[in-house]
């Protein structure tokens, strides 16, 4: 084992502290500078909002009735296929019981075509119309779209959910 040397350690010493010391040097100071003392400008209330022309309100209602026309499809089949989903209910996969029911499902998926489409269509309307809005082409009409597609949303999901729910008392392969 080495002894270390006074000496030796003397110049590990000076060594170590002339990294500390260097040419002095200016840091920007932490004072607040004139831009951060500005007045900052109120934002313009969002514009009112405008109504729609006649023919956009038309193509929404025709969607909303096209929806409308699912919906009482869905509910029409709705009874079917629960009568043929409760009559399979002990039957095993691929009885006839089962296939009878699968095949009222998918009836039921059909029957709410419609519901789907209307929703598709009014998706599709919101978007180009939110374009055109912004582009300056259009003004106004993006309410009562939005009101037409959460209408038709809340009943394709309950349809989903309609659907999901007589599919799970089905025993699945």
């Amino acid at each position: 084992m080495q002894v270390m040397t006074p000496r030796r350690l003397l110049a590990a010493l000076a060594l170590m502290l002339s990294g500390c010391a260097g040419a002095p040097q200016t840091y920007p100071s932490l004072a607040k500078r004139p831009v951060e003392s500005a007045p900052v400008a109120e934002l313009a209330p969002p514009p009112a909002p405008v109504a729609a022309d006649a023919a956009l309100l038309a193509q929404i209602k025709g969607f909303t009735d096209q929806a409308d026309k699912g919906r009482a499809s869905f509910d029409a089949a709705l009874v079917r296929a629960d009568k043929a989903v409760r009559g399979a209910s002990g039957s095993s996969v691929s009885s006839d019981n089962w296939v009878a029911a699968q095949v009222a499902i998918s009836a039921l998926e059909s029957a709410r075509n419609d519901s789907v489409s209307a929703l598709a269509s009014l998706d599709t309307l919101y978007v180009q119309r939110t374009n055109d809005v912004a582009d300056g082409k259009e003004s106004g009409g993006l309410t009562e779209i939005d009101a037409a597609r959460a209408a038709t949303l809340a009943s394709v999901d309950q349809q989903n959910d309609r659907i999901d729910a007589m599919k799970a008392r089905l025993p699945q392969p």
